[in-house]
């Protein structure tokens, strides 16, 4: 009995035991005794999970999967959620304790995954996960680079990221057509931002939307005043400003009379 792959739910099967384990191997353990497997499939990292200490529980859309993972895992059929990660209320899965995040994520919905661990930062201590290679180093990535951008700030913002190892199409059924990502993300141990959270996300992507210009012309719509103008931050353009370097700004563009509206 084996799951087909399915393409609208961007299922490709990893089979490398190999890097399974390696997968499994990229969480700490530190700070959390829960994790939550995003997409199990047929349980390939699952199954390493299982043999670590934390409490594994995983959440999976597809009825067929879960089938597969309820004759294959018994031991984890009292754990396995139905449900679409993205719509779910996360942090009643473990009753408001801390837990980390694994997967092999679906690309089509990856970012999506890592802004609603953002969301929940005061419960997901760490995410650990496969990407699509860009993607991945696009989360990673550091000031001065045109990949740098929102996804790289806003996650930087709360976590440090690190780039762990590519991981090639061969290993999949059926193959993608790019290379993959994993990547570890550890929550900052002072996560809390010196400034409204909402209004930090707004300045931030408006900045990138017009990613060429410098900020003097990107955030026009702030309403400047001549005297912060002036200011030598906004003479760059947005991929050359540090996560602190945009705390910074939106303090700035505060005491200029702007506010998270």
């Amino acid at each position: 009995m084996n799951v087909r792959a399915k393409k609208h739910l961007g299922q490709h099967f990893l089979e490398d035991e190999f890097i399974a384990e390696k997968i499994a191997n990229t969480l700490t353990e530190k700070g959390y005794k829960n994790v939550l497997e995003i997409g199990p499939g047929m349980g390939v990292l699952t199954k390493y999970l299982l043999k670590k200490k934390f409490t594994t529980s995983v959440v999976e859309i597809d009825r067929e999967s879960i089938a597969y993972l309820k004759v294959h895992y018994l031991n984890l059929s009292n754990r396995i959620i139905e449900a679409d990660f993205l719509k779910m209320d996360i942090q009643e899965i473990f009753k408001g304790e801390q837990f980390a995040i694994i997967g092999n994520f679906p690309y089509n919905i990856s970012t999506q995954i890592v802004f609603k661990a953002i969301e929940n930062r005061n419960f997901v201590t760490e995410l650990c996960g496969m990407f699509q290679k860009e993607v991945a180093q696009r989360i990673a990535e550091k000031p001065g680079s045109k990949t740098y951008g929102i996804t790289s700030v806003l996650t930087q913002a709360f976590y440090d990221v690190e780039y762990l190892f590519t991981v090639p199409p061969s290993v999949f059924n059926p193959p993608p057509k790019v290379e993959s990502g994993v990547i570890r993300l550890i929550r900052k141990e002072d996560y809390s931002l010196p400034v409204d959270v909402a209004f930090f996300f707004k300045v931030v992507k408006t900045a990138f939307n017009q990613r060429r210009k410098t900020l003097r012309n990107s955030l026009k719509s702030f309403q400047l005043s001549d005297k912060l103008r002036e200011d030598v931050i906004f003479a760059l353009r947005p991929e050359q400003l540090s996560v602190d370097q945009f705390i910074t700004l939106t303090q700035s563009l505060v005491k200029d009379g702007n506010r998270n509206q």
